[in-house]
């Protein structure tokens, strides 16, 4: 299948897609500090820059965002028809990458909380409510995975 943006303009266009302070990192960040969660964002110190680094909790979130993070069974995610090997395997790395991060963050005594963009985008106070029980919890799961009840 052929693109129907020259190389030039897929380039510009791939450029613009932001790797941090996405609409769905934000909304949730504006409802955690809502309800009272000071966190600081993107220590490169830690494995994989998590999104939010909650200190006091000893927790981190990530917020993936459903086609880059390759969610599985989720409407926002459809693997791409050109260049499928490519993608496919651009997609993998990722995966691999995050898993890795959450693991050597758990070795290093932090708790994960991955959050998909789907999740938030449904509803983010539910997110923020099940964030917010997670974390006040006296035994917490290491790594929490937030999906939406869709996917």
């Amino acid at each position: 299948m052929v693109d129907i943006f020259s190389r030039e303009k897929r380039s510009h266009v791939m450029a613009q897609i932001r790797g941090r302070d996405t609409k769905p990192e934000l909304l949730l960040r504006r409802s955690l500090w809502a309800i009272g969660f000071r966190y600081s964002l993107h220590r490169k110190g830690l494995p994989g820059r998590p999104d939010l680094v909650l200190t006091k909790w000893n927790a981190v979130i990530f917020v993936h965002g459903c086609f880059w993070h390759a969610h599985e069974n989720c409407a926002g995610f459809r693997l791409p028809k050109s260049r499928v090997e490519f993608w496919q395997e651009k997609l993998d790395g990722n995966r691999t990458r995050d898993e890795q991060s959450a693991l050597a963050l758990v070795e290093g005594g932090w708790s994960v909380a991955v959050v998909w963009e789907c999740a938030i985008e449904a509803d983010v106070e539910k997110v923020s409510e099940i964030l917010s029980k997670w974390l006040r919890a006296t035994k917490r799961v290491n790594i929490l995975e937030v999906r939406s009840s869709t996917s």
